[in-house]
């Protein structure tokens, strides 16, 4: 399956194909409110990591957007997989905010919402990829080899 690009963004790859190898260790900050989900991308992505001779720096998690704040300010991660209904604040408005005082943060909007409101509205936030939560894993390892492209 392809990366679900969303119209007026980067969805890092500018038409072209990538190795399967990263070269350079992408550091990740996953940010969900479940810490269910949050496990489970760990360990998907370390799996993967091992399995695909990925580079990957699990860097941290947040389970809101206040905290996805902070801690991007804090660990300055390459990517940030971001859900975006959350409580306290949602990912949208901490998308906003982050690509607003670090532009060069790659946001991979996670949802189960995948109607064209919430794309236009994640995209209007500045989610650089949208992936649809229960999507195969391959999806998200292409969004973080294309992101190779950028950083």
């Amino acid at each position: 399956m392809k990366i679900n690009s969303l119209p007026a963004t980067d969805d890092f790859s500018n038409g072209q194909e990538t190795d399967l190898t990263i070269n350079k260790k992408i550091r990740i900050l996953i940010v969900d409110d479940s810490a269910h989900v949050r496990q489970g991308l760990v360990t998907m992505l370390s799996l993967a990591a091992r399995n695909m001779k990925l580079e990957l720096d699990l860097a941290g998690e947040a389970c809101n957007g206040n905290e996805a704040i902070l801690r991007a300010e804090a660990l300055q991660p390459d990517m940030i997989l971001m859900d975006l209904e959350m409580p306290v604040l949602d990912g949208y408005l901490a998308t906003q905010w982050i690509k607003s005082a670090h532009p060069s943060i790659l946001i991979v909007a996670l949802s189960i919402h995948s109607d064209p409101a919430s794309r236009q509205k994640a995209a209007q936030a500045g989610v650089d990829a949208f992936i649809e939560k229960g999507a195969p894993l391959d999806e998200l390892i292409q969004a973080i080899q294309k992101s190779r492209k950028v950083l």
